[in-house]
């Protein structure tokens, strides 16, 4: 595999982003990661090299860009859950600023940056996300469905809230499949958000999974942090290879 980080132009400035394509020619099908609110970091260049490994070509984009390159602040404590609320307290700015037009257009850019490239398969791209980056990788397949063919989303919180622009409200509009894995410890995604979303996917006729893991906490696949179950991850990654395998028929 060849793991680079590279630039990709928006209509705001430019995102750093992650790149992992395999050995070979291609072209490779694409999938899309969105980070989790903590950023672009070597766990995350861990987990994309894990899906390059299975033949896709990997793009995960620095959602905070705007406030500058990653890493934006020091990650060196979040293993330690005292630490945890301070770091999320310092990227809370970055995550209030990425409103729902602000993830359409990101989103847009990203398409555009994988779709220019010759070792990338022509035709839809798969996206998967962790924490905000479920609930915005909802977003961005509710904003292009004729371009992105799946969508698996990773312990995502606030993806049923009040608002009229709560993204679950938005579904109708997606023709892809949609895979959801949720916390069953998560205050962000509770029983009650779980069962409104999945009657919000029923009622738009979407194909989806909606799946509680049993004893997980918000964050449970990401390894460096106090939050990590490896029995979750794993069932993740099954979940994930399921979907991506039969989105792209390999």
């Amino acid at each position: 595999m060849q793991t680079t980080t590279v630039d990709v132009p928006t209509s705001d400035g430019v995102a750093d982003a992650y790149l992992v394509r395999p050995d070979g020619d291609g072209p490779f099908p694409a999938v899309l990661v969105f980070m989790d609110a903590f950023g672009l970091r070597p766990r995350l260049a861990e987990m994309a090299e894990r899906i390059a490994s299975h033949g896709y070509l990997v793009l995960v984009p620095n959602l905070f860009y705007r406030a500058g390159r990653a890493p934006l602040i020091d990650l060196s404590g979040l293993a330690d859950p005292e630490q945890r609320g301070a770091i999320f307290g310092q990227l809370m700015p970055f995550i209030r600023a990425l409103t729902p037009e602000v993830i359409r257009r990101d989103a847009g850019a990203y398409l555009d940056f994988l779709a220019a490239r010759d070792d990338v398969a022509p035709g839809r791209v798969a996206i998967t996300g962790y924490c905000m980056g479920g609930m915005n990788a909802l977003r961005a397949i509710e904003a292009y469905p004729d371009r992105i063919a799946a969508l698996a989303s990773f312990h995502a919180g606030r993806v049923v809230t009040d608002a009229p622009d709560s993204p679950h409200l938005g579904v109708g509009s997606v023709t892809g499949e949609l895979y959801f894995a949720h916390a069953d410890r998560d205050q962000s995604m509770t029983a009650e958000q779980i069962a409104t979303l999945e009657k919000a996917l029923a009622a738009a006729g979407v194909t989806y999974r909606s799946e509680v893991y049993p004893g997980a906490h918000h964050g449970f696949t990401m390894a460096d942090t106090a939050m990590y179950d490896e029995q979750a991850t794993e069932r993740h990654w099954a979940a994930l290879f399921d979907l991506l395998d039969r989105t792209f028929r390999r």
